[in-house]
């Protein structure tokens, strides 16, 4: 079967987005870290970016605590010093929006984390070099997408892979552009309302996002153990209790890229 292959090796893993999936992918992904370490392998460095501070809504379904609200901590410095407290690591976090520039690398050593839910965060992923693996949820589902490349031309060039080896694909805004857009014409006026209070709200599964970022950390532990990855998206849905895989090959692909030029 066909499988991706972007022949790098991963020295920073950079989680972006601390709240209900980010948070989640944050446990797996140290756990992920502290079995490698244990196995003797080599393990990347990892940084945690979210500008958010934890509030009372927050408790409980994001692994924040009624102490951390009162106490006003940011998402990310809660969540990166239980992590190392518990498993020895040494996490590192960065309390400030996402930056491709700045908390990225210029050399593609890198593996980014989407765990956001507005457009002008996944365009600023969009643009970060490296792998990206993007997750969005919605009441009761979701997609999970990894690539590397946000060029479709690059992607239509190699789109039949290589001996079986895809060296490329797509990244979540290249397949579904519409993440990059604001959800509403009249968003300025009125904002999305965050995962936290759809969830207050009965208006969102309070499993989704263990579900999203389940899928979120097979394909990073996969990623980071230089494992064959056969699928470059997955669709998340808790009313079939399912998760459905995109094959790597030029068919599927195919359906999903804008056409050429």
């Amino acid at each position: 079967m066909n499988h991706f292959d972007p022949n790098t090796h991963i020295q920073t893993v950079i989680i972006v987005g601390c709240g209900g999936t980010g948070a989640q992918v944050a446990r797996i992904v140290a756990r992920i870290i502290y079995d490698m370490r244990r196995a003797r392998l080599h393990t990347p460095n990892v940084l945690l970016v979210d500008p958010d501070i934890v509030e009372e809504r927050n408790c409980g379904r994001q692994l924040f605590a009624p102490s951390d609200a009162a106490l006003g901590l940011p998402k990310v410095e809660v969540v990166g010093r239980r992590l190392n407290m518990a498993l020895g690591l040494d996490i590192a976090w960065c309390v400030e929006p996402f930056s491709a520039e700045k908390h990225g690398s210029r050399f593609g050593s890198q593996l980014v984390i989407g765990c956001v839910d507005n457009h002008l965060a996944r365009r600023e992923l969009h643009q970060a070099g490296g792998i990206l693996i993007g997750a969005g949820n919605y009441r009761d589902g979701g997609q999970v997408v990894i690539g590397n490349t946000a060029d479709a031309e690059m992607m239509h060039k190699h789109i039949d892979g290589k001996d079986g080896v895809y060296r490329y694909l797509p990244k979540e805004g290249l397949l579904f552009p519409s993440l990059l857009e604001p959800e509403t014409p009249t968003e300025t006026l009125q904002p999305a309302l965050s995962c936290a209070e759809l969830v207050l709200r009965g208006e969102q599964d309070v499993l989704v996002n263990d579900w999203m970022a389940c899928v979120v950390g097979q394909y990073t532990a996969a990623l980071l153990r230089r494992q064959p990855i056969r699928t470059f998206a997955s669709f998340i849905s808790l009313d079939g209790m399912s998760v459905r895989s995109l094959p790597i090959c030029r068919e599927e692909l195919l359906a999903y890229l804008p056409e050429e030029t």
